[in-house]
């Protein structure tokens, strides 16, 4: 099997393309001349330079392919509009379209997200509808969602959609890099104490699921939730990895009502006048660190036998030894 990885430049798809790598499988790279592939250096593949803005890199990336691995997209929490929508629906509906002119895919697996039920006040399965939230991520992947599905129903595209919630471990931009920055600064807030459950999965695991559910036939036209099903809330994760950091603990608390607020008032600058950068709190994080995302994971365990190897005191273990190592180049 000949897998393509979009967003193998990334955190998500860099961990795919590495573990494929190692069961020795054939990998097509889509990246930008640009982009950063270091932490590929060690792993044989076939670059192709382009886009998901380039219907000619796409179809040129999915000539040989047979399985198809979108991970590439918009995922910060503060972003244009269209930098959202171009890479998350445009991109995603170029991708498709360059897929449907093949005649070998196999497998298209789309990575979504649980934010696609638009943070709900408890967490829900996978037979919930997704929402539109208002907040361009979630609106955006919603609809990139939509467009894969609509080539499954429409065109018989063989797809498989999974949702994980909050992805951390090495090379994680924002649960471990962005997180840890914040601790050292002691700049970091929790929200109502931190008693939130956040969802927690390890790189590792949701990377190895997402080849599980690759193969697997019983995962074809459906959707998967994952989570690593700790039950840890903000306050365990940030005290373990504080911990593991050698600093404190946040001391700055937050209630939903004041966070929400305080978001609304630093994003408004950022806003009118286009400062560069990002708010230190946004109305997205807030909801994130305030609301349970231990979105649950039965379907994908009871189908595919999603079973994470890697604890969350591993997990931050491995995120801090990474981080260490990285600052010491």
């Amino acid at each position: 099997m000949t897998t393509l990885i979009t967003g193998a430049s990334g955190f998500l798809g860099g961990r795919i393309a590495q573990l494929l790598s190692a069961q020795g499988e054939d990998i097509i790279v889509l990246a930008r001349p640009t982009s950063a592939l270091t932490h590929l250096a060690n792993v044989p593949h076939r670059l192709v330079e382009g886009d998901l803005s380039d219907p000619a890199s796409l179809q040129r990336a999915v000539t040989e392919a047979t399985r198809i691995i979108h991970c590439a997209a918009c995922s910060t929490d503060w972003a244009p509009w269209q930098t959202y929508y171009g890479a998350n629906v445009t991109g995603t509906q170029n991708l498709v379209d360059a897929v449907l002119r093949s005649d070998k895919i196999e497998r298209f697996v789309h990575i979504s997200t649980t934010d696609v039920y638009g943070y709900p006040p408890a967490p829900c399965d996978e037979s919930t509808l997704t929402r539109d939230a208002g907040l361009p991520y979630n609106q955006t992947k919603r609809l990139g969602e939509l467009a894969v599905w609509k080539a499954h129903q429409d065109h018989g595209l063989p797809v498989t959609i999974l949702r994980p919630a909050t992805i951390y471990g090495p090379r994680g931009k924002d649960f471990t890099v962005e997180i840890a920055t914040l601790l050292r600064q002691r700049l970091m807030a929790t929200i109502d104490h931190g008693g939130a459950p956040g969802g927690f999965a390890y790189v590792d695991n949701v990377a190895e699921a997402i080849l599980q559910a690759s193969t697997h036939p019983a995962t074809i036209g459906e959707a998967f939730n994952l989570a690593d099903g700790t039950e840890a809330n903000w306050a365990t994760y940030l005290k373990l990895y504080a911990e593991a950091l050698g600093t404190k603990p946040p001391w700055i608390n937050l209630s939903l009502t004041a966070a929400t607020a305080l978001a609304r008032i630093l994003e408004l600058p950022h806003r009118l006048l286009r400062l560069p950068g990002r708010p230190l709190l946004t109305r997205h994080a807030v909801l994130l660190l305030a609301l349970n995302q231990e979105f649950p994971a039965v379907k994908a365990k009871e189908t595919f036998g999603f079973s994470p190897k890697v604890s969350l005191e591993e997990g931050i273990a491995r995120s801090a030894a990474w981080l260490s190592d990285k600052t010491n180049v």
